[in-house]
């Protein structure tokens, strides 16, 4: 039997995005819900657009639900990680949490939004924490919070990287997300213990997919490994444009202190320029400085 990987936009879109009773598990055990607040159902709304990010052309969120309280929740996979894209989760749940206003009689009626965006590179290198919170605090006293959204970051190679066994549900699915792509009999044993993600793996198996589904799944691949290749030469040439403009700053200081060095020689200025790199109007500056 050949399973797909869920990261893939078909398929973590069929699982989540189509099940209802899975995401529901999938969100409670990931999400930083107190006992009491734990998702009993849950409705999806549209996926709405959200502007597109320059290289990054597939950025939209995967799933959208509101749940018994009322409360939204967005789910994004994210293959990979940008700068901005921290910006855009934050636009993403703001505008969710403004849009309310169209039907609601007043800002106290306002219910929370919630973000969950499991990013598929590691991002922050001053931790080895996979699981980031975010949510809006008093600076002094963290007990002092303010509702209205809070936001969940999930590196999932930095998860993989540990052998983990609390909160049992919420290892499994991450293992289920992060670590399908190269599964062996160990984790499906594992998995399958799990009713919700036994069924989840059902919906990842290869033969229950169409000719033109695995097709789109390939595409998917294809263009992540673009975008990649497009990031990385970004990268490369930022990193290059840098190194250029260093040898320029350091060549043109080097270039001030030999004028300095002629000038208290007492070398004609229009002698010192055709020599260095500097106009004539620089060194007078320099001379009169």
């Amino acid at each position: 039997m050949r399973y797909l990987d869920p990261k893939n936009d078909l398929t973590f879109k069929k699982i989540f995005g189509q099940h209802p009773h899975l995401l529901k598990s999938f969100l409670n055990a990931l999400m930083p819900l107190e006992e009491g607040q734990k998702i009993v159902s849950l409705e999806y709304l549209p996926a709405e657009l959200v502007p597109e990010i320059p290289v990054l052309k597939h950025s939209i969120v995967d799933v959208r639900c509101v749940d018994n309280y009322s409360r939204q929740f967005i789910v994004e996979m994210q293959m990979l990680w940008t700068d901005s894209f921290k910006s855009r989760v934050l636009f993403n749940a703001s505008k969710a949490y403004v849009k309310q206003l169209e039907k609601s009689k007043g800002y106290k009626s306002l219910d929370p939004v919630f973000s969950l965006s499991l990013v598929n590179q590691d991002f922050d290198k001053d931790t080895e924490s996979y699981y980031h919170h975010y949510n809006i605090v008093h600076t002094e006293d963290s007990n002092k919070k303010m509702e209205g959204l809070e936001f969940v970051f999930i590196e999932l190679p930095k998860f993989k990287a540990k052998n983990l066994t609390e909160k049992k549900l919420q290892v499994l699915w991450l293992k289920f997300i992060a670590e399908m792509e190269s599964y062996k009999e160990d984790l499906l044993k594992d998995l399958s213990e799990i009713p919700e993600i036994k069924e989840a793996l059902l919906l990842l198996e290869e033969s229950s997919y169409s000719t033109t589904e695995l097709e789109a799944y390939d595409k998917y691949w294809d263009s992540i490994r673009s975008e990649k290749t497009l990031l990385i030469d970004a990268e490369n040439k930022g990193i290059a444009k840098g190194i250029i403009k260093g040898e320029i700053k350091g060549k043109k200081e080097r270039n001030i202190e030999i004028v300095k060095k002629l000038l208290r020689k007492n070398m004609p200025i229009d002698q010192i320029a055709e020599i260095t790199d500097l106009t004539v109007e620089e060194i007078r500056k320099l001379k009169n400085a």
